[in-house]
């Protein structure tokens, strides 16, 4: 048997792990309900005051879209240069990771978190690039639309009928610092907008009349705020978790199907639940005899396997079971890993449906209790 002091000695790999935890850099993000309320001024701002008290701050990237407010913050904080991409004959700028690091400043300033990169770039996105100056021990600020969130997809589409197509993981939110709430009223922001100070003069009447409305701004500095709370909520339980929750909370699964609905609407209300609860989730899909290769066609198994990748990059625990019963396998992992709520997605309609056999949520409520249960 292991001597107690082998058993409580760290590994050098964890040794390390620890020593290259303590080296990153630190994230600050500002977030703000759209374009327009301040983020980039704010981030400007603050770069400025942290080199009047003597700090190396540089501008990794920053977008200031011809605002003269903006532009004036640039002042004389220093600019590492972009990479010049050629892309079908057009010259595209990019940040140069590369070469902030080379340059190893204790802050970077880096603009519009969820932007993609231009083929040919050293990432595909510019969180990627983010994540890239933090291992490097650089310190980051930079800024983000509530919009982009990858797990509010569903809920901003709902909300403002618009499709929101460069997105950022739950995770690199939930990794950052600090997170600021950049708040401006709706009203305010549309005298902003109809002023030309956000938009030129020939995009303000389609913006007005399709993502600019009042009900729509209204909607998405709620989900701000809510969103910036949700994080210091966070900060607090890590803090102090035993004040905050002193019963812990729990974790959280979603059973994954090769059929059903909207596998990214289930992984989303997972997510945000997960988030919200400061818990681990768990994607969880059961692998029947009627679910081999062999058995399912090639685009369910696409479907599968997709879903269970982009789990893995909102930050879940990809599980694949193999068992004779989805109910069974699903049990027994709720029960040995003390799930405390899980998601199944809806059951579609089906022409022959057995009308004495139990829907797979019934059955698991009839055997998790204790467990709550959200069908969507």
């Amino acid at each position: 048997m292991e001597s107690s002091t082998n058993s409580t000695r760290l590994s050098a790999d964890e040794f390390l792990s620890i020593i290259r935890k303590q080296q990153l850099g630190k994230l600050k993000i500002y977030i703000g309900a759209c374009a327009g309320v301040g983020k980039t001024y704010q981030m400007l701002l603050e770069g400025n005051r942290l080199k009047s008290r003597g700090l190396d701050v540089v501008i990794g990237y920053v977008e200031p879209h011809e605002r003269p407010e903006t532009t004036a913050q640039i002042r004389d904080l220093e600019i590492v240069p972009p990479r010049v991409i050629q892309y079908h004959g057009i010259s595209l700028k990019e940040m140069d990771v590369e070469a902030v690091i080379a340059r190893k400043p204790t802050v970077a300033l880096v603009d519009e978190l969820a932007h993609t990169n231009s083929p040919g770039s050293r990432n595909t996105k510019r969180y990627e690039d983010v994540d890239d100056l933090l291992r490097a021990g650089v310190n980051v600020i930079s800024t983000v639309n509530i919009q982009h969130i990858e797990s509010l997809y569903n809920i901003v589409e709902e909300a403002t009928s618009v499709r929101v197509k460069e997105r950022v993981p739950d995770e690199v939110l939930a990794k950052a610092d600090h997170v600021v709430n950049v708040d401006l009223p709706a009203e305010d922001l549309l005298e902003r907008l109809e002023a030309g100070k956000i938009y030129p003069k020939d995009r303000i009447e389609r913006a007005l009349g399709n993502f600019f409305t009042e009900k729509n701004l209204t909607r998405l500095r709620e989900m701000a705020l809510s969103e910036t709370a949700n994080f210091l909520d966070r900060q607090q339980r890590k803090t102090a978790p035993n004040e905050a929750h002193p019963g812990g909370v729990g974790q959280v699964m979603v059973a994954i199907s090769s059929r059903g609905p909207d596998p990214g609407a289930l992984l989303r209300k997972t997510a945000r639940l997960a988030s919200q609860l400061n818990a681990q989730w768990y994607a969880v899909y059961v692998r029947t005899p009627a679910e081999s290769a062999t058995q399912i066609a090639a685009d369910a198994q696409r479907r599968v396997t997709d879903t269970l990748e982009t789990a893995q990059k909102m930050g879940g625990l990809v599980i694949v079971l193999k068992n004779e019963s989805v109910e069974g396998a699903l049990v027994s992992f709720a029960r040995e890993y003390g799930i405390t709520h899980l998601i199944v997605g809806r059951p579609g309609a089906r022409r022959f449906r057995n009308p004495f056999r139990k829907l797979l949520h019934d059955a698991l409520i009839g055997k998790l209790t204790g467990v709550d249960i959200l069908v969507v």
